[in-house]
């Protein structure tokens, strides 16, 4: 993992492939209430918390206006939602505390971000510049 920071942005490089959150979420029951909630799938889970070992190298709680650019790179071509992906890794890059919010005064724009099929290849790369 390369994290690279210049005047003009970071380049955030995770070796891990991306998981959407909103893909085989479970239905569980609390244990003391009874009650059925809505959990993440244990991939995502396990994504998270791998993202979270990389991460926390680079807190930076970025607050002003910016673009993020992902680029997923999967070793299959099987179908992929783009903005499932994106929504994850906005959620990530806030619960580590690289940005300070996922809203719109913050990721102005995601330009640039696409899934490219690369046989073998499993990777994120997070280039997140000024707007």
């Amino acid at each position: 993992m390369k994290i690279k920071q210049e005047e003009t942005g970071i380049t955030i490089r995770l070796p891990l492939l991306c998981r959407s959150k909103k893909n085989s979420q479970q239905i569980l029951i609390n244990s003391k209430t009874g009650k059925p909630f809505v959990s993440q799938s244990k991939l995502y889970k396990e994504f998270e918390q791998d993202c979270g070992y990389f991460l926390k190298k680079c807190k930076s709680n970025i607050s002003y206006p910016v673009n993020v650019k992902c680029t997923f790179y999967v070793p299959d071509k099987r179908k992929r939602d783009l903005t499932n992906l994106e929504n994850a890794i906005a959620d990530i890059l806030v619960k580590y505390q690289v940005l300070e919010d996922d809203n719109y005064n913050i990721i102005q724009s995601w330009d640039g971000s696409r899934i490219i099929y690369e046989k073998d290849r499993e990777e994120t790369v997070i280039e997140i510049t000024k707007a």
